[in-house]
């Protein structure tokens, strides 16, 4: 956690926040810093467990829950699972009552508020978990124009033997003074995700299965089974949690390259022809194209992801050793009878083969006009069956230890 309660002083506090607010700024997707803010909350002040919501849609959304006394009765490698919802933006819970006012407030004990509060604490997720809430502290995300974006709440601070105690005013300055730094991230990172979402609608113009809910499953499912896969073979956290923030943003993207493909052959109900496949095919060279620049490393993520998330763990995918331009087959990739290298194995980067796994599963998921939905247990046979062959079996692992995760994203983002 953060620092020992006994021996915090204002320097040592100030100097953890201003690592803390580093760590935030270097970060680029929204989803990943949210989670991100909320951990480095709980460090600050020490706290157990805690939540952080965004106003959306005159609602407030609560986006992350962590819990360390509820995660330490998990296996390790596994996540604390909890419910994606949303309430109206009002005052009778402490979360709406923080972000209509703009206020603080912290209560010592969620258990004994006083009858006169205008808001009241809801006991249902203790009572399921078996957790007990205490204290709570809650303040609201601003951003520079005074907007209240979310909400940021700590529960149950710790001291240096592990009891449950009261925030004190210490902790409502510290953390103030961090929910700040948040919240300008914040925004930074909302506009970053709006950018992102209107490259997707673009594609969407075209291909109608292209839509919000299906990247945000896709990005999700390759962020979570990425995680997995570095905790099976021991990545550090400094760089996992750079990779996971840059493959958030480039599974979104997966399939921005069908902006190119005619709108004609993408809402085609029925089988496309040879010649129709082949055009479609063309969808992950110009995603490739589009950040063939790479001028950063989401750049070289988005590329890799891009280009390479229909390649085969067998080499049997596509679009193979081509020039991003013309199609055509790169110099160095003619084999001598005149068949073309494939792509395969570990030469396909770990995102694409990720994310392969991550889109695959979406869209045998899904009603499209092409087909019907497969039944859960078709799916996850259909991966099963595709170890070895078309997805990497490191990462079909990771994806089978995760199910959890994927089930709870598809409630999380439903069509």
């Amino acid at each position: 956690m953060g620092l020992r309660r006994s021996e915090r002083n204002r320097d040592d506090v100030l100097a953890f926040i201003a690592e803390a607010e580093k760590r935030l700024n270097s970060i680029q997707d929204i989803d990943i810093l949210l989670e991100s803010i909320l951990a480095e909350s709980r460090a600050v002040v020490n706290a157990d467990a805690g939540s952080i919501y965004v106003v959306e849609d005159e609602k407030l959304a609560i986006k992350y829950a962590q819990n360390d006394t509820i995660q330490k009765r998990i296996p390790p490698g596994q996540k604390m699972i909890f419910s994606y919802f949303s309430f109206p933006l009002d005052e009778k819970t402490i979360a709406g009552y923080v972000a209509v006012n703009g206020c603080i407030v912290n209560e010592p004990d969620v258990y004994n508020i006083s009858p006169e509060s205008p808001y009241k604490f809801g006991r249902q997720s203790d009572l399921l978990s078996g957790y007990r809430s205490c204290s709570n502290l809650s303040l609201p995300l601003k951003s520079a124009s005074g907007r209240v974006l979310g909400v940021l709440q700590v529960l149950n601070a710790l001291d240096d033997d592990g009891n449950v105690v009261a925030f004190d005013k210490n902790d409502e300055i510290y953390l103030s003074r961090f929910a700040a730094s948040a919240a300008f991230a914040l925004e930074r990172t909302l506009l970053t995700r709006s950018m992102i979402s209107r490259m997707i609608k673009m594609a969407e113009f075209r291909d109608p299965k292209e839509t919000g809910a299906h990247v945000n499953r896709v990005s999700s499912y390759a962020v979570e089974i990425y995680d997995r896969w570095a905790f099976n073979h021991g990545i550090g956290q400094e760089e996992a949690s750079k990779y996971r923030d840059l493959l958030k943003i480039a599974a979104m993207l997966h399939d921005v390259g069908k902006i190119a493909v005619s709108d004609v052959i993408l809402k085609k109900p029925g089988r496309l022809s040879d010649e129709e496949f082949k055009v479609i095919q063309s969808h992950t060279r110009v995603g490739g194209l589009l950040f063939s620049e790479e001028t950063s490393s989401i750049d070289s993520m988005s590329k890799d992801v891009a280009l390479f998330h229909h390649e085969n763990w067998d080499g049997s995918g596509y679009p193979g050793r081509v020039d991003l331009e013309t199609g055509e087959p790169l110099p160095d990739a003619l084999l001598p009878d005149n068949t073309l290298k494939p792509v395969a194995g570990e030469d396909i980067p770990l995102a694409g083969r990720i994310v392969a796994v991550a889109d695959v599963f979406d869209a045998l998921s899904c009603k499209r006009v092409y087909k019907e939905k497969w039944t859960e247990d078709q799916v996850l046979e259909e991966i099963r069956s595709m170890s070895g062959k078309k997805f990497d079996p490191e990462v079909v692992d990771a994806f089978f230890e995760i199910l959890p995760q994927i089930k709870a994203i598809q409630e999380r983002y439903p069509d």
